[in-house]
């Protein structure tokens, strides 16, 4: 028989964590849940999750912080941050401290699933991708470590980041549009909004950790009005 796959909750107010359970029940999800950040922090790090569904504003322990927790010894669970707080600086935090997608309420339950079912398709592991990314002699990226180098220093990614660097890598002959990344990358389709700022963020950040001047890329360069390529050396499989 096919296993469920398992969802933590993670939401203080009870309402809406009775609601999310039942939503999730009813989609042919096993949930379990938390009521605030300490909590859920323990059943993340000992339980088996596919998806942990996290808010932000949590009593004791705040998202943000059991997200970076969660990352430090752990990076094959998927992660979701529910928030009201929607700023650009909240959501560079969350995409910063590993977070899957960032869905601000209120939302709608019908996006909501839609978002879990992508995060879950893109969540799987991808083998026949390039595991090593060679930007220069001296600059490299490690995609099944989630690390890489970049003149002796030591550099980290998010599981999201490396998605995006092997996507682009595997398509570097051409631009790809913000639009194909959503698609390909977080696996939202036309329907599902999803602002294209979160491509940017994510672009910005990679930047910041590959290009020896963000401001003047060389590696991971804009095409005007196509979107974006990556531009490497060879790049080999482990």
């Amino acid at each position: 028989m096919e296993t469920k796959p398992r969802i933590l909750i993670v939401e203080d107010e009870p309402a809406i964590r009775a609601g999310l359970i039942d939503v999730f029940v009813y989609h042919g999800y096993e949930t379990d849940s938390a009521v605030d950040g300490k909590q859920g922090l323990s059943k993340a790090l000992s339980g088996r999750y596919a998806l942990i569904l996290l808010d932000v504003m949590l009593p004791g322990m705040n998202g943000f912080e059991v997200c970076q927790t969660i990352r430090e010894r752990q990076q094959d669970v998927a992660i979701i941050m529910l928030t009201a707080k929607t700023t650009d600086e909240d959501i560079i935090e969350g995409f910063s401290l590993g977070a899957d997608d960032y869905v601000g309420k209120p939302f709608s339950v019908t996006q909501l699933v839609l978002r879990v079912q992508a995060v879950l398709r893109r969540s799987q592991p991808r083998h026949q991708l390039n595991q090593i990314i060679t930007l220069t002699q001296t600059a490299s990226i490690d995609c099944s470590n989630y690390c890489g180098l970049q003149d002796l220093q030591h550099l980290t990614f998010t599981r999201r980041e490396i998605e995006i660097l092997q996507y682009l890598q595997a398509n570097n002959q051409r631009p790809v549009s913000r639009n194909e990344l959503l698609n390909k990358v977080w696996g939202y389709g036309n329907h599902l909004h999803m602002e294209t700022r979160t491509v940017d963020i994510h672009i910005a950040k990679l930047r910041r950790k590959i290009e020896p001047d963000p401001k003047q890329p060389r590696f991971l360069v804009t095409i005007r009005g196509a979107g974006y390529r990556l531009k490497t050396n060879t790049c080999e499989h482990e």
